[in-house]
């Protein structure tokens, strides 16, 4: 997976200038990782049957704001980085079908690798991750029953009024 070993290179070719200043993380996570994810397709089914009853303006203000709580999450991931080795499974795919997971593992010293799987599908020949399992959990669903709760609770709007709050003071103090 050539994204991870640009990331790595990237972070350890500039992890100096990462440590002085962590906001710029936000500028490498954009560049590299956000572009292989489908934000629409994930937003679809972190909100399950709320997408449909949903506005065109909740969606893509929704889409946005999650977009926006990705890219600090995996910066602030990215920040913990100290030269972990990614080990590559085989791919697991039906032939003839257009998703395959990319499996992985991340050894750790003294620690059992973490295996994280990237569920991924084709269009047009170019590849998006829609979910991410990180030992056995998935990001889709664990977001799902987090947001539902919340959706439950105090509507849509609320949620994406909350997003948007975290995010704009997480962005405001720029350090992920």
């Amino acid at each position: 997976m050539a994204t991870a070993d640009k990331v790595i290179a990237r972070i350890q070719a500039e992890r100096e200038a990462l440590n002085a200043h962590p906001e710029q993380l936000y500028d490498l996570v954009n560049e590299l990782i956000i572009p292989h994810f489908d934000f629409v397709k994930i937003s679809k089914y972190v909100l399950g049957r709320y997408w449909r009853t949903a506005s065109t303006e909740q969606k893509r203000v929704f889409v946005e704001q999650f977009r926006t709580l990705m890219v600090r999450t995996y910066a602030t991931t990215l920040l913990e980085y100290s030269g972990q080795t990614i080990k590559y499974l085989p791919m697991q795919n039906d032939p003839g079908s257009n998703s395959a997971i990319v499996r992985t593992e991340v050894d750790q010293a003294g620690a059992d690798p973490i295996p994280i799987d990237y569920r991924m599908y084709s269009t047009d020949g170019d590849w998006k991750v829609f979910d991410v399992t990180v030992s056995g959990i998935s990001l889709v669903s664990t977001y799902r029953s987090s947001f539902a709760s919340d959706i439950n609770k105090d509507g849509l709007d609320a949620l994406i009024s909350t997003l948007t709050q975290r995010n704009s003071a997480a962005m405001a103090g720029k350090s992920p």
